[in-house]
């Protein structure tokens, strides 16, 4: 006798039909409706209850009653002989929507599922919708079996267990209010790969051993049996990204609920961290994300602003301006300590940004090209940027230049100032537009009006010509030939001009 078989002899015997998971249930429910046995005829149990009845049937339903109306056997034919209906068609997701409500533990599941299945063969398809009274019930218990996943994926936590104890490396202990354990076990295997684990709840066990997935008995009774090593390094990290500042007691006990807490490693400190929040410290967590908030501008020169804040020690430490915030590193200027001429640049590129050092990328490359073509050592040369950090907007995956604000340029002329005294240059070479309006302090120069014209200013002689990268950038090669060329020759200028004393009434003009 078949399982289905079975099953209708069951019912027909008085019999309750006990079946243990959503498959069995499935084979009974098909025999039930091929032999067209309603609901109220059918009484079902499990058999891990030893036989006890998990759920009555319901009363036998008037027309109308829930919209189930029990089909009239034909007066005819004795019960046997009754022609067998053909299997009825459920679309798929109905039908996962029926397995996962099987997941849902209330103790008439496989009862109201049955139900819920005769009436979809009866025609009445608006049994799926939560408009319907069956419907909606339906729907409310798929939606806590799908609730019981999320929570189990969020909350279980994996304790590792000592080398010497062999597999399962990871072991976890939960209790879910449904019987979701199969899928959550997919989950985790699709996530933690060839590592071995072990899931442990009061009903059952799954085990990993890095290739297959096994049923497992219950092999511990709960977490105080699980010591995890790294549990310390964990509840550091929780500690640590914490903000007592944004602390809401009440939500943080809505999104989590009690009988979640227990299990949960993080939950021995949390009363404690409440506890120190209401003290004082959401207050002190305040102060850091003050401190960053922009105020209002107050139209004053800062040198007649009081007190003088105190400036950066390093560059490192530099926050004059909001650029610090998106490079990878300050990028100071490099070479010998006294070095007769200076090159000034704009900022950063990409590799320099990288690196943490000037001219080292593509613009680099071709003013090595430009010295060796004039005539000088580069070695002999300090180079440095008027602005030290790479300023950039993102372009798929790429970080192109974006050229500094004048708001900028003056908060690094602290920096350049440094390396000015620092150094004592006699010759300044300004590379382009930016780097001219920061060594003479002001925006109202142009490139174009001073382009390999020497000039003296503040004790140096001053050189201006194209930044490496304008030479790049150039379409055609004739430009590109006539920038180069003229780089050569303006550097060419500048080592001519270490042997030319300043004339007489020179010192604080702008040209000559």
């Amino acid at each position: 006798m078949s399982e289905r078989s079975s099953a209708v002899e069951q019912v027909r015997a008085g019999l309750p039909l006990l079946v243990d998971g959503f498959a069995a249930w499935r084979d009974a429910a098909r025999a039930l409706l091929a032999h067209d046995i309603p609901p109220q005829d059918v009484t079902w149990g499990s058999p891990h209850t030893g036989g006890d009845l998990l759920t009555s049937a319901p009363p036998p339903a008037a027309a109308g009653d829930n919209g189930v109306t029990p089909s009239p056997s034909p007066p005819s034919l004795p019960q046997q002989q009754r022609p067998l209906r053909p299997a009825p068609h459920i679309p798929r997701a109905f039908m996962e929507m029926l397995q996962s409500a099987a997941c849902c533990r209330v103790p008439d599941r496989w009862a109201f599922l049955y139900r819920v299945i005769w009436r979809w063969q009866q025609c009445e398809h608006d049994v799926q919708s939560p408009a319907d009274e069956d419907g909606a019930r339906l729907n409310a218990m798929v939606k806590a079996v799908r609730r019981e996943e999320h929570d189990m994926h969020a909350y279980i936590r994996f304790r590792e267990r000592p080398e010497q104890a062999g597999p399962p490396r990871f072991v976890a202990w939960y209790e879910p209010r449904h019987d979701v354990l199969p899928q959550v076990a997919r989950h985790f295997v699709a996530r933690m790969g060839k590592v071995s684990w072990m899931i442990a709840t009061p009903e059952a066990s799954v085990l990993w051993d890095g290739q297959t997935l096994h049923d497992a008995g219950p092999i511990v009774k709960g977490p105080e049996e699980l010591d995890d090593s790294g549990e310390a390094l964990w509840l550091t990290y929780y500690r640590s990204v914490f903000n007592p500042a944004r602390l809401n007691a009440d939500i943080m006990h809505q999104h989590i609920a009690s009988d979640r807490w227990k299990n949960l490693p993080e939950a021995k400190i949390v009363p404690q961290m409440v506890k120190d929040a209401s003290r004082g410290a959401r207050k002190v967590g305040q102060y850091e994300a003050v401190g960053q908030r922009k105020g209002t501008t107050i139209p004053i020169a800062p040198a007649d602003a009081q007190p003088e804040r105190q400036q950066p020690s390093s560059l490192d430490e530099c926050r004059r301006c909001e650029l610090w915030e998106f490079a990878t590193q300050a990028v100071p200027g490099e070479g010998p300590k006294k070095a007769k001429i200076m090159f000034v640049g704009e900022q950063p590129g990409d590799q320099e940004d990288l690196a943490g050092q000037p001219f080292v990328g593509p613009a680099g490359k071709l003013l090595d090209s430009v010295c060796a073509q004039a005539g000088v050592d580069r070695d002999t040369i300090y180079v440095t940027n008027a602005v030290k950090h790479f300023k950039w907007e993102p372009r798929g995956k790429r970080r192109l230049h974006k050229t500094p604000v004048q708001r900028e340029i003056e908060a690094c002329h602290y920096w350049l100032d440094k390396e000015l005294a620092s150094v004592k240059p006699t010759v300044i070479v300004a590379l382009g537009a930016t780097a001219l309006k920061s060594v003479l302090r002001t925006a109202n120069v142009t490139l174009k009006n001073h382009l390999g014209k020497p000039m003296r200013h503040e004790g140096h002689w001053v050189v201006t010509t194209y930044h490496p990268s304008y030479v790049l950038r150039v379409p055609s090669e004739d430009a590109k030939r006539e920038a180069f060329k003229v780089m050569v020759d303006s550097l060419k200028l500048a080592h001519e001009l270490l042997e030319r004393p300043p004339e007489e009434g020179e010192q604080g003009d702008l040209g000559v």
